[in-house]
């Protein structure tokens, strides 16, 4: 079983660490900020990934999604494409934070590098909103 490295430094501590120890190899650095373990015969493994995930995360940089409240399925990135056919899809996860449901209508407006929907009442008139 390998045993932890002494307390990785995170936030404004591992930067100022990185600062002051710029003459370091990388790993050499990851090592005296506190990213590596000792195995059980002394071997110790320096883990860069953790160190680059808590570099960025003490410059305030997040390049994975939080994950979703249940736990599945990719979080909508607000983006979409069009595709080969011409269409474009808007997924689940768009339609379901809006509260829409099966047979919902939409009115579409187009504008210069801009498609405006605006959801229609049980009655087919333009919500306020």
């Amino acid at each position: 079983m390998a045993v932890k490295s002494k307390e990785a430094l995170t936030g404004k501590a591992l930067l100022a660490k990185v600062k002051e120890n710029d003459g370091l190899t990388k790993r050499e650095l990851a090592k005296e900020c506190g990213y590596y373990t000792v195995g059980k015969e002394g071997k110790t493994r320096v883990s860069l990934a953790e160190f680059y995930d808590a570099l960025l995360a003490a410059k305030g940089i997040q390049l994975e999604p939080e994950n979703s409240a249940d736990g599945r399925g990719r979080e909508a990135s607000y983006t979409l494409t069009v595709h080969k056919n011409g269409q474009i899809v808007i997924g689940a996860a768009y339609t379901q934070e809006m509260g829409l449901k099966s047979g919902d209508e939409f009115t579409i407006k187009l504008g210069y590098k801009h498609i405006h929907l605006k959801q229609l009442d049980a009655d087919g008139n333009e919500d306020a909103a």
